[in-house]
C-alpha cells in the first residue's frame, strides 16, 4: 500500500486545529475573517457553534466517538488522519471488518466524512480504495441487521402488568404507555416537559417541540385518547405518576433513587432502555430470534397494531410523524409475513 504522505503536502498534512469544548468534529475552518476584529472572530465562533447543532446530540456524541477512535488508529499506523488518503480509509475499514457490522462502517464514513467537511478537506468517499473496500467486506461479512421487536398491544399488558405501586412502578408504566400510545422515540420520551402536556375530557395533547425528521424544530402535536381499560390508559397512567411525582414544571419521567427519591433531572435516554428490559424480564417476555429488544420495538409495535387494526396509512404517518411511506410500510410487511402470505392460495 502507498503511503499516503508522498502524496500529500506537508502543509495539508497537518491537522487543524480542533473546535470548542475539546469537540474533534468542529475544525477551524480553512480562512479567517478578513479584519480579524473581535466582532468579525465572535461571528466565526458563533458559526462554529451553529455548525454542531446541525446534528441531533446524540449523532453528534456517536460521530465524535467515531472520529476520536479513527485519529488514534492513524497515530499509532504513522499516517496523516485529516486529511486522510483513500489508501489510509480503506486500511481502518479492513481493520473493523470483523467486528462491526455494515451499518456501523457506513457511519464511520459519514462521521470521517463530517469532520474533513467542517475542516474544508476533500473528502474522497467515491474513491474505488474505499467504495470497493466496503462491498468487499459486506459480501464477505455481510448479516442481516437484527431490527427492534415490534411491541404490540399483547406484549405491552404483559409489560404493564409488571409494574408495581411504588413511585418506580408507576413511572414506568405511564412511561411505557406513553410511549405506545404516542409512537414516541426514547429521546422524545426523556424530553417531555410538564409544559408539553394539556389534558382534556377526551384524553391529552401532547407538543414534541423537536424530533428525528424535524432538525429545524418546527414541532408537531399530537393527541392520545383515554383507553377504554384502567389497567392500560395512557391518560390515567400518566395522571397518577404526575400526582405521585409531584411534578408540575420540567421534565416528567425523572430518575429514582433506591430510597425512593425522586430526582429533578429527566432520564437519560438509554434509561429507557433499562427500564423496558427490567419489565420484559419480571413478565418473562422474550422476542423472536433474530430481533432484538429495544424501546424503538413501542413504536414499532403502535405502527403494526395499529394497521392491523384498520387505521389509514395517513393516519398512522400523521401520528408518528413519518414521512416516508416506505418506512412504515416496512413495520407492517414484518407482521404479515405469514398471514398475508400469497403462499396460502396454494392448496398445500
Amino acid at each position: 500500500m502507498t503511503n499516503p504522505d508522498r502524496r500529500i503536502p506537508p502543509a495539508a498534512a497537518a491537522e487543524q486545529t480542533p473546535g470548542p469544548a475539546g469537540n474533534a468534529l468542529v475544525h477551524r475552518p480553512p480562512f479567517q475573517p478578513g479584519d480579524g476584529s473581535p466582532a468579525a472572530l465572535a461571528a466565526l465562533a458563533a458559526a462554529i457553534d451553529f455548525a454542531q447543532e446541525a446534528l441531533a446530540p446524540a449523532t453528534l456524541r456517536a460521530y465524535r466517538a467515531d472520529w476520536h477512535h479513527f485519529r488514534a488508529w492513524c497515530r499509532d499506523a504513522g499516517w496523516p488522519a485529516l486529511p486522510a488518503a483513500p489508501e489510509t480509509v480503506a486500511a481502518y475499514l479492513a481493520t473493523l471488518a470483523t467486528t462491526h457490522t455494515s451499518s456501523a462502517l457506513v457511519r464511520r464514513l459519514a462521521a470521517l466524512s463530517r469532520a474533513h467537511r467542517l475542516a474544508g478537506q476533500d473528502w474522497p468517499r467515491a474513491h474505488p480504495a474505499i467504495r470497493n473496500t466496503l462491498r468487499g467486506i459486506q459480501r464477505k461479512y455481510g448479516r442481516p441487521q437484527r431490527q427492534a421487536a415490534a411491541l404490540a398491544t399483547e406484549e405491552l399488558v404483559r409489560l404493564v402488568a409488571s409494574c408495581d405501586t411504588t413511585p418506580a412502578g408507576r413511572r414506568d408504566r405511564a412511561l411505557l404507555l406513553l410511549g405506545y400510545a404516542g409512537a414516541l422515540r426514547r429521546s422524545e420520551l426523556v424530553a417531555v416537559q410538564r409544559e408539553h402536556i394539556t389534558f382534556t375530557t377526551e384524553g391529552l395533547r401532547l407538543l414534541i417541540p423537536r424530533a428525528k425528521g424535524d432538525q429545524t424544530g418546527k414541532g408537531a402535536s399530537i393527541g392520545i385518547p383515554r383507553g377504554t381499560k384502567p389497567g392500560t390508559c395512557p391518560v390515567k397512567a400518566l395522571e397518577a405518576w404526575l400526582k405521585t411525582s409531584g411534578c408540575e414544571h420540567g421534565p416528567v419521567f425523572r430518575g429514582i433513587d433506591a430510597r425512593g427519591v425522586i430526582d429533578r433531572r429527566a432520564l437519560h435516554p438509554d434509561a429507557v432502555r433499562r427500564i423496558l428490559a427490567r419489565h420484559a424480564g419480571l413478565a418473562g417476555l422474550t422476542v423472536p430470534s433474530g430481533e432484538r429488544l429495544s424501546p424503538h420495538g413501542l413504536r414499532a409495535g403502535f405502527i403494526t397494531q395499529a394497521y392491523i387494526n384498520g387505521a389509514r396509512d395517513e393516519q398512522i404517518m400523521d401520528h408518528t410523524r413519518q414521512k416516508d411511506l416506505r418506512t412504515m410500510r416496512g413495520y407492517v410487511r414484518r407482521a404479515k409475513l405469514v398471514t398475508d402470505s400469497p403462499a396460502k392460495l396454494l392448496g398445500l
